[in-house]
């Protein structure tokens, strides 16, 4: 194996194996650090984690067990990709396992870069741009889990890091590999620990990939990856031309699931509605005990009886939501939506569903464990950052993991075309 990631979700995991398969390695994601049983042959492992937004010395014990794996399986360069909206709170969890990463590989310097701008996520004099908004003022100031109320990443990652956190600018990356590795050196003898990287377009990213091929470990969204293929093929490591990904033809019924309360979710959610079935997930009927699952994967499956595919959603608008968790709390509001969903998940497949489109990296997480997937292959691209998947397993699963804040309007409908296509 040459690169070795750990992702902090499920739809992140998905979302930079993506990427590394459309440049040309063969990746596998994983659910969960693998046993010694799941045989894996590829360039590149993509752990999947659910370690986003758990106590951060979970979170750090955790990646540290995907990193000795990974290790031990040979990697020659890792990987800790996070969101491309750098989601996190004030105590972490990005910094603290970027930490713990670094201190474990005896490194001393590495970057942090959640750009990904076929996306529409660029960072500009250390400031992350969702399309023209801030960070700060897009949608994800009210992320139920992880608002984002500041955009200056240096400021973020320095409230979370034992590490000086500095910055490589735009005008430096411009310069060309060169300067930007003269840059790394004049912030390592500065002390800088860890370097936001600006970046507003995939030449940047090609740029870094190539600039950033001697660090032992790299952290970042999806978007870095783009670039990190051509060292290991300029070394010889990797086939001269990509392969384009494809999986077999999974037949069968469908089931859309969105637990993603993301601005994006919320208008795919719409246009499904407008003409398509749709059952929502009522939190305060959950709470109260009653058999929401049960009657959502009923819907769902008069819906298939009927030659039809139906979309079962707990998404809501922020004000709706800030009222469920004040009732609830937030924890436990969130925690009960992804237990409802993963329940509708394993009804439908027991029913004999075999392709799912999930929205939402929390619910992605919940759906997959539910379904028991140990490891994922990759296939063709539905939106920027959004793959179709096919489980390992000897009768196969094919699952879209969107996370919330990706993907076009008609994110669901054009999922379940391509897989007909």
């Amino acid at each position: 194996m040459l690169l070795g990631c750990i992702a902090d979700d499920f739809t992140g995991a998905t979302d930079l194996a993506n990427n590394l398969v459309r440049a040309g390695m063969r990746t596998v994601q994983t659910i969960g650090v693998p046993d010694a049983s799941l045989a894996i042959d590829a360039d590149a492992v993509v752990v999947a984690l659910k370690s986003r937004t758990i106590a951060p010395a979970d979170a750090v014990a955790q990646s540290l067990a995907a990193l000795a794996w990974l290790r031990a399986a040979g990697c020659r360069q890792f990987y800790f990709k996070y969101c491309s909206t750098f989601d996190s709170t004030e105590l972490g969890n990005i910094g603290p396992v970027t930490d713990a990463l670094m201190d474990a590989l005896g490194c001393d310097f590495t970057i942090a870069c959640p750009a990904f701008p076929a996306a529409g996520r660029t960072i500009f004099r250390g400031h992350l741009f969702v399309g023209d908004l801030l960070l700060s003022d897009s949608g994800m100031r009210d992320h139920p889990l992880t608002p984002m109320t500041d955009a200056n990443l240096v400021r973020v990652l320095q409230r979370q890091s034992a590490k000086k956190v500095g910055l490589l600018r735009y005008d430096t990356l411009a310069q060309g590999v060169e300067a930007s590795q003269a840059a790394i050196a004049t912030l390592r003898a500065d002390g800088v620990g860890v370097a936001i990287v600006d970046a507003t377009s995939d030449a940047d990213l090609m740029t870094m990939g190539e600039a950033f091929a001697d660090l032992p470990l790299v952290t970042a969204g999806s978007g870095v990856a783009i670039g990190l293929p051509q060292n290991f093929r300029r070394a010889g490591l990797l086939p001269a031309e990509p392969v384009a990904p494809a999986l077999p033809k999974i037949a069968g019924p469908a089931v859309v699931l969105s637990g993603s309360c993301s601005q994006a979710t919320l208008a795919q959610v719409a246009a499904w509605r407008a003409s398509r079935p749709a059952c929502q997930v009522d939190a305060m009927r959950v709470a109260r005990g009653e058999p929401v699952a049960a009657e959502a994967a009923a819907f769902a499956r008069e819906a298939q009886a009927r030659g039809e595919t139906a979309l079962v959603y707990a998404s809501a608008s922020p004000d709706e939501v800030r009222a469920v968790q004040q009732q609830l709390g937030r924890d436990e509001a969130g925690a009960m939506i992804e237990r409802t969903l993963a329940e509708v998940a394993r009804a439908m497949r027991a029913a004999g569903t075999r392709r799912f489109v999930v929205a939402g990296g929390e619910t992605s997480g919940a759906v997959v464990q539910a379904l028991d997937v140990r490891a994922l292959r990759i296939g063709p691209q539905i939106d920027p950052g959004v793959p179709w998947t096919e489980t390992v397993e000897r009768e196969p699963v094919a699952l879209a993991l969107k996370s919330g804040n990706f993907g076009a309007v008609d994110f669901f409908a054009k999922s379940l075309a391509l897989l007909d296509a």
